[in-house]
C-alpha cells in the first residue's frame, strides 16, 4: 500500500468501507484492484475476497474521496456498489426485509457481461468465416472486426490496470499479442485469440459462480419471517426484526427462526446444514437450537438469544469469508514468484522475437508470430490460481460438515500435523458430568453438598454445573456466597454464611490438612472407577467428597482410532489424576499425561512441537493457552461464541471423528493444490517448447492458457465433492 500506511491527515475522517465488485471472479482481478486501491493516499487495511466478489478497506477521507475510489475501480472494468447491512423497512407486521449480503439476489452466469461479450465476438468471427469462405480474398479483412473489438475491449482494462499499478496484467499480455498478430498479417489467429479469451473468462466466471453459490445457500437457509410470540398470540415478523429476550414459534417443519434457547416443547431438529450432524437431535426446554436448522413434529417456543446479524449462520459466513480473505502461505509464496515470473517470460518473449532475426537473419513475421504465442503461454493466471482455487473448495467442504476452517493457512497445517493432544472433559468426554458419589466427612451430605453448590454458583466448569445440576435434583437451597475467587487447575472458593469454604482437587486439599484414611481409600476407589473427585472444605478442615464421572464421546474410540490409522499420534492432556486419566485414556488406546495445570500443558505442547507440527483440540473454554500454542488449535463445540472465535478451527458437531475427518480433507486439499501446480506448469513447460519450434502457434497458445485455468478450476471444484471415508482400522 503506496499511501494506506503513511497518511494521517485526520483519524476522525477514516471510515471502513465494505463493497460488492461485480466481475472479480480470479485472484489476477483480486490483485488489480488491491494494487489500484493501494496506490490512494489514505487506505489501509485493504482486504479483497474474490469469492464472495467484496472488497474491504480503511479509508480517510480527508486525503481520498471514496469516489475517487470507486471510479477507479469501474475504469479497471468492475462493477462497484456499497455492501449495505440488512435493514428492516418499517411498516405492518409481515413487512419486508432488505436481503442481506450473502443472499444477494444475482442474475444468472449466462446474462452477465462477458457472456454478452463473447456472444458479440463470436458473431463476428464465424461473419468473418463466412466472407472468407465465400470470398478468399477477403481473408485478410474478414477477420479484422472481431479482433479489433476485442482488442478495444481487452486494450481499454489493460491500459486502465497499468496506470493503476499493474502493467504485467493478462489483458495487457493478450492485448500486446493481438496487435502483434494484426500487425504481422495473422488477423484470423487474432480474432481467435480474443474469442478464446472471452470463453476462458466466461468459463471462469461460471467456476467462481458455482463454489459461491455454496456460501451463499448457508446464509439462506434463515427463513425471512418469524413467527413472534406476544400476549399468546404469535404473528409474522421480519426474523431481522428479533431482539434477543423475543420469544418465536417454530411449527413442526418450520426452519428455526434465529438462535435461542427452548422455552417450551419437545421436538427433534434436523442440524445438520449447520453441525453435519445427520442425526436429528432430541430438543427440550433450556436446550439451545441454531438459526437455520429444522424443527422436526413438536412445535417450539424459542427464546432468541442473539441478534439475527449474529447468530451461527452468519457468523459462519462471516468467518468463512475473512478466511478466503487470508491468504496461504503457498498462495503468497506463487504471488510472490508471479510477480518475479512475468516481467522476465515478457523479457523472454521480446528475446525470441527479435533474437533470431537480429543474430541470425531469420524471418521477421515467424520469430515474432512465436515471440507474441510466447507472451500468452506464459500467462501465470492458472499457476496463481492454483492455490486459492483449492483452499476456497476446501473450506466450502468443510463448512457443509461442521467444520470451520480460519484461512487457507491452518487448512495446510492441518494437513501436516503428526501429533494431536486432547483435552479430556468435553472433549473426548461428553462434557456433561454426572455426580454419582457423596460421602460426608463431617456432618451430613446434604449440607456438604449445598455449601458446595453455593461456591460453585454461577461456574461455568462442567464439574461445577454437576454439582449444581445435583443440588437442584436434591432440592438443596442455595444460600448466598461472596468473595468468589478461582485457584486455575486447583480450586474455587467463597465466603458461605461466614465461613470460607473451598471446593478443590485431593491434592490440593491434602497440601492444606491431612485427609483421613477413609477419604484417601474412597478417593483411590472414585479414581480407579473413571470418576473425577473433589474435596469439599470449610475453614480449612476436609468435611466431604463428591464423586463425578463424565462419559466418553460415542465416537471417541473411533476417532482415535480414525487417527491412527492416518499416521497422527494421539495423546491426552488433563488435569485430572493419572488414575482418573487411565480409566478415559485406556479403553480409547491412547496416551495420558495426567496432573496438568494449564502450564504444564503450554510445556507438553512445546516439547511435542519441537518433534512435529501439533494440533490442540479443546473446548475452547479453559484451553485457550494451549490452543494458542499449538501449530493448529482446533475447538469442540456446538456453535458456542468461545469455540468459533478461539481457536483456527472449530468442529461444530462435537464429533472426535470429525477430528480425523479435518486432516483428511486438508491432505486432500493440499494434494489438489499440487495437482493444480502441476497442471499449470505442466502445459507450460509443453507449449513453451512447442510454441518455440514453430509446432504450435497463437491461437493454440490462448488455448492452452485457457484450458489450464479451466482444468484448475474444474480440478478444485472437484474437491466439492470430496466424501468423509474416515480410514478406521478393523
Amino acid at each position: 500500500m503506496a499511501n494506506g500506511g503513511t497518511v494521517n491527515l485526520d483519524p476522525v475522517s477514516r471510515i471502513a468501507l465494505r463493497y460488492h465488485v461485480d466481475g472479480m471472479d480470479c485472484p489476477s482481478c483480486a490483485s488489480k484492484i488491491e494494487t489500484a486501491v493501494g496506490r490512494f493516499a489514505g487506505t489501509d487495511d485493504i482486504r479483497v475476497n474474490y469469492h464472495a466478489q467484496v472488497l474491504a478497506f480503511g479509508l480517510n477521507e480527508a486525503a481520498t474521496p471514496r469516489a475517487a475510489v470507486e471510479e477507479q475501480i469501474r475504469k479497471l472494468g468492475y462493477g462497484v456498489a456499497p455492501v449495505v447491512a440488512p435493514r428492516v423497512i418499517a411498516g405492518e407486521p409481515g413487512m419486508a426485509v432488505e436481503p442481506p449480503e450473502h443472499v444477494r439476489i444475482r442474475q444468472p452466469w449466462w446474462m452477465s457481461a462477458k457472456v454478452r461479450l463473447g456472444a458479440i465476438i463470436g458473431s463476428l468471427l464465424t461473419a468473418g468465416f463466412a466472407a472468407s469462405f465465400i470470398v478468399p480474398s477477403l481473408d485478410h479483412w474478414a477477420y479484422l472486426p472481431a479482433a479489433l473489438f476485442g482488442l478495444m475491449f481487452f486494450g481499454r482494462k489493460a491500459i486502465a490496470a497499468a496506470r493503476a499499478g499493474s502493467p504485467f496484467s493478462i489483458e495487457m499480455l493478450m492485448s500486446i499479442a493481438t496487435l502483434g498478430a494484426i500487425f504481422i498479417g495473422a488477423t484470423s489467429e487474432a480474432a481467435v485469440v480474443v474469442f478464446l479469451f472471452t470463453v476462458g473468462e466466461v468459463l471462469e466466471n461460471f467456476a467462481a459462480d458455482r463454489a459461491r453459490a455454496g456460501i451463499e445457500a448457508l446464509g439462506a437457509l434463515v427463513p425471512r419471517t418469524a413467527l413472534l410470540v406476544e400476549d399468546g398470540t404469535a404473528r409474522e415478523v421480519p426474523a431481522a426484526s428479533l431482539k434477543v429476550g423475543n420469544l418465536v414459534l417454530i411449527r413442526p417443519g418450520d426452519r428455526v427462526s434465529a438462535d435461542g434457547e427452548v422455552a417450551e416443547g419437545e421436538s427433534e431438529v434436523d442440524e445438520s446444514q449447520v453441525t453435519g450432524e445427520s442425526v436429528p437431535v432430541a430438543k427440550a426446554a433450556g436446550l439451545s437450537v441454531f438459526a437455520g436448522s429444522i424443527n422436526g413434529s413438536g412445535a417450539l417456543q424459542v427464546r432468541v438469544t442473539k441478534p439475527s446479524a449474529d447468530n451461527t449462520i452468519a457468523r459462519i459466513i462471516r468467518l468463512v469469508e475473512e478466511a478466503q480473505e487470508a491468504k496461504a502461505p503457498t498462495a503468497r509464496f506463487i504471488e510472490r514468484f508471479s510477480a518475479i515470473y512475468t516481467p522476465i517470460a515478457v523479457v523472454v518473449a521480446a528475446l525470441v522475437a527479435i533474437g533470431p532475426p537480429l543474430l541470425l537473419g531469420e524471418d521477421w513475421s515467424t520469430w515474432i508470430y512465436r515471440g507474441l504465442a510466447l507472451l500468452l503461454v506464459a500467462c501465470p493466471c492458472a499457476l496463481v490460481l492454483s492455490t486459492p482455487a483449492a483452499i476456497a473448495s476446501g473450506l466450502a467442504v468443510g463448512t457443509r460438515r461442521g467444520l470451520l476452517v480460519k484461512g487457507g493457512g491452518a487448512l495446510e497445517t492441518i494437513g501436516r500435523v503428526r501429533a494431536i493432544a486432547f483435552d479430556k472433559t468435553g472433549t473426548l468426554t461428553e462434557g456433561r458430568p454426572r455426580v454419582t458419589d457423596v460421602l460426608a466427612l463431617v456432618g451430613n451430605e446434604r449440607t456438604m453438598l449445598g455449601l458446595a453448590a453455593a461456591v460453585e454458583y454461577g461456574s461455568s466448569h462442567p464439574l461445577g454445573r454437576a454439582i449444581l445440576e445435583r443440588a437442584e435434583t436434591d432440592g438443596i437451597p442455595l444460600r448466598p456466597a461472596k468473595d468468589s475467587r478461582a485457584i486455575p487447575g486447583k480450586a474455587v472458593e467463597a465466603v458461605v454464611t461466614g465461613k470460607r469454604v473451598t471446593v478443590s482437587s485431593p491434592s490440593y486439599a491434602a497440601a492444606q490438612a491431612p485427609l483421613s484414611g477413609d477419604a484417601d481409600r474412597a478417593i483411590a476407589e472414585w479414581e480407579g472407577q473413571g470418576k473425577t473427585v473433589v474435596v469439599v472444605s470449610v475453614d480449612g478442615v476436609p468435611t466431604g467428597l463428591i464423586a463425578v464421572r463424565d462419559e466418553p464421546r460415542a465416537d471417541a474410540a473411533a476417532g482415535i482410532r480414525a487417527l491412527e490409522a492416518l499416521g497422527v499420534e494421539a495423546v491426552m492432556l488433563t488435569g485430572d489424576n493419572i488414575r482418573t486419566g487411565l480409566a478415559i485414556a485406556g479403553p480409547l488406546g491412547l496416551k495420558v499425561k495426567a496432573g496438568l495445570l494449564p502450564e504444564d500443558k503450554l510445556r507438553e505442547i512445546g516439547a511435542m512441537k519441537t518433534l512435529a507440527p501439533v494440533a490442540m483440540v479443546g473446548d475452547g473454554i479453559n484451553d485457550a493457552p494451549a490452543l494458542a500454542a499449538a501449530s493448529v488449535g482446533i475447538a469442540m463445540g456446538g456453535g458456542t461464541d468461545v469455540a468459533l472465535e478461539t481457536a483456527d478451527a472449530a468442529l461444530l458437531g462435537s464429533r472426535v471423528v470429525d477430528v480425523a475427518a479435518l486432516i483428511g480433507l486438508s491432505r486432500a486439499t493440499l494434494a489438489n493444490i499440487h495437482q493444480n501446480v502441476a497442471i499449470a506448469l505442466g502445459l507450460k513447460a509443453v507449449f513453451l517448447v512447442t510454441t518455440v519450434v514453430g509446432i504450435t502457434g497463437l491461437w493454440l497458445a490462448v488455448l492452452a492458457d485457457t484450458g489450464a485455468t479451466v482444468l484448475v478450476t474444474l480440478n478444485a471444484l472437484r474437491l466439492l465433492g470430496y466424501r468423509f471415508e474416515v480410514p478406521v482400522r478393523g
